[in-house]
C-alpha cells in the first residue's frame, strides 16, 4: 500500500525552485533594469542580497536531499526564512526602505546560521546511523 506523501516533501521542489528563479531575477533586475537608477551603496546592498539569495537557494537544494527528520525540516525553514529575511531587508533598503530595515538583516543572518547547523545535523545524523 502506497503511503501518502508529506505536504513538505510535496512543497520541496517547489519552494527550491521558486527560490533560485527569484534569485536570478532579482540579480539580473538588479544589474540590469536599476543600473543608473541606484547609487553605489545601493548596489552594493542589492549585490550582497542577490548573492545571499543565491547561495541559499542552493543551500535549500541540498537540504532537499537530506534525510527526512526534523533536523532536515529546521534547515529548508531557516533557509527560506533567512532568504525573506536577510536578503528582502537588503533589497528592500536598496530600493530605498526606512533604515530600521537595517536591523531585520542581521536576525536573518542568525537564521541562515541556524540553516546550516540543522543541515550539518541532519547529514551528521545519517553518517551516525551509517556506522
Amino acid at each position: 500500500m502506497r503511503q501518502p506523501v508529506p505536504a513538505l516533501t510535496r512543497a520541496m521542489p517547489w519552494l527550491v525552485g521558486v527560490a533560485g528563479a527569484s534569485a536570478v531575477l532579482l540579480g539580473a533586475f538588479g544589474a540590469h533594469a536599476l543600473r543608473g537608477v541606484l547609487g553605489a551603496g545601493e548596489r552594493e546592498l542589492w549585490h550582497t542580497a542577490s548573492q545571499y539569495h543565491f547561495w541559499h537557494a542552493l543551500a535549500l537544494a541540498i537540504a532537499c536531499l537530506a534525510p527526512a527528520g526534523k533536523a532536515r525540516r529546521c534547515a529548508l525553514a531557516a533557509f527560506a526564512v533567512g532568504i525573506v529575511l536577510f536578503c528582502g531587508s537588503l533589497y528592500a533598503l536598496a530600493l530605498g526602505a526606512p533604515r530600521w530595515y537595517g536591523a531585520i538583516t542581521p536576525l536573518g543572518g542568525l537564521v541562515f546560521i541556524a540553516g546550516w547547523i540543522a543541515l550539518g545535523l541532519a547529514f551528521h545524523r545519517t553518517d551516525k546511523a551509517a556506522s
